[in-house]
């Protein structure tokens, strides 16, 4: 994640501990703050349902009503989470599919609560009635990300159900009403990136504090609309955009916590903006970068997934990469296991990555960005991510460079899908 309102508008926010190591930023008593970046216990993404009310065109798991799956039982469940406790993982992540149609939901969030687990909950937010948000407010759920993708129709066609940007803003209200944090989340593509102004504006009115725009990874059905990807140039304007609203809000008062995901890449090019307008920020935003590290410590290191069958992964996205079950052995167990080819390519990318990632001069700040959008796009975890917007000037990326990869067979064709 790239906090925009952290690094560009200066805003201390909450996961400043975790995400940069710094002090004072929401760390309960007894969570220590990180020394390096590669010591973070992972976040774990749980998709612990494959079914789902909605059939949003993007979704990354391919969830739905009627899907196969193999989900854990209520006491299995609770098993797992002891083993995260125990691990010290700092958050669960209750995912789906969506989450409130499992019916032991609430009695898996009590557990993980009282094990000491951050619980957050990810969902379309069409199910949170006033009652739902009082249970989560009354079990101790410490934050609700509720799935947006545009204002209306935008957004209804996006979900494949009409009147589900309706449910979805009821939901909202319902959190913010029984005081449960509560914020949301967005994918960019071509359909919606239009609209940023109006979600923008959307935030404003309804007095949305955190909102977090997540790039598209083709992986699940999103890979039908890989075609609908932001090209480069959408990207730079989309990034543009968020950052300009950010700091207005910031200069109109308001506290955000605006954050970017799923490129790395966005918080190089802040840096370089930066650059030109307030060189003392971008010094400060520069080691901020690189003690975070960008994609080095993510998948793989501070952030995992279990998903709905039980199977292990570096990341949310990455589905068609198995490192174990939960059925067969403790998440604790697959996540440490140092000889898993992913996993150790992932914790050590320097000696691993490829082509233009392999020689871009703010390795240290993006760490080459997402992996699987690599993989998913060359069959190559390694080879430079194709969502990287920035020009080979920008990166460094000379003449005698660009020959150097081609010499060493890594001149990847990097225009975007």
């Amino acid at each position: 994640m790239i906090n925009i309102s952290k690094l560009y508008c200066d805003e201390v926010t909450p996961g400043d501990w975790l995400r940069y190591g710094k002090k004072g930023s929401g760390e309960r008593a007894g969570e220590i703050v990180p020394k390096k970046a590669s010591d973070r216990r992972p976040i774990v993404v749980w998709n612990i349902t494959r079914a789902c009310n909605l059939k949003c065109v993007h979704c990354y798991n391919d969830s739905g009503a009627g899907k196969a799956s193999h989900e854990l039982s209520t006491e299995q469940a609770k098993a797992v989470l002891d083993d995260l406790a125990g691990f010290s993982v700092p958050s669960v992540l209750f995912s789906g599919g969506e989450p409130l149609i499992r019916p032991d939901l609430f009695e898996l969030i009590a557990h993980a609560v009282d094990l000491g687990l951050r619980a957050v909950i990810s969902t379309n937010g069409t199910l949170i009635t006033a009652d739902v948000a009082k249970e989560i407010k009354r079990l101790g759920v410490s934050y609700v990300g509720i799935s947006l993708d545009g204002i209306g129709p935008v957004n209804d066609k996006f979900r494949g159900v009409s009147g589900a940007f309706d449910k979805a803003v009821r939901g909202i209200k319902s959190c913010q009403n029984t005081g449960v944090r509560v914020g949301l989340r967005l994918t960019l593509t071509g359909r919606n990136v239009q609209d940023l102004e109006n979600l923008f504006g959307f935030f404003e009115s309804e007095g949305i504090e955190r909102a977090c725009f997540y790039h598209l990874v083709p992986s699940g059905r999103g890979g039908a609309i890989a075609d609908e990807d932001l090209t480069h140039a959408q990207s730079r304007g989309a990034i543009e955009t968020i950052l300009a609203k950010t700091k207005r809000l910031k200069e109109i008062g308001r506290k955000t916590d605006i954050l970017t995901v799923d490129n790395h890449v966005d918080g190089v090019y802040l840096y370089l903006k930066l650059l030109k307008e307030d060189p003392d920020r971008a010094a400060k935003v520069w080691q901020l970068l690189t003690w975070n590290g960008g994609g080095m410590y993510s998948s793989g290191v501070g952030i995992g997934c279990i998903d709905f069958h039980g199977k292990v992964h570096p990341n949310q996205f990455w589905g068609h990469y198995d490192l174990g079950d939960v059925h067969d052995r403790p998440f604790s167990e697959i996540w440490s296991d140092t000889d898993e080819p992913l996993l150790k390519g992932l914790r050590d990318r320097r000696a691993y990555v490829k082509g233009r990632c392999r020689l871009c001069k703010f390795f240290d700040a993006c760490g080459g960005s997402l992996r699987v959008r690599a993989d998913l796009r060359f069959g190559d975890p390694w080879a430079p991510d194709p969502g990287c917007y920035l020009t080979d000037h920008e990166i460094g990326l000379d003449e005698e460079k660009q020959a150097e990869l081609v010499r060493a067979g890594e001149a990847f064709e990097m225009a975007n899908y």
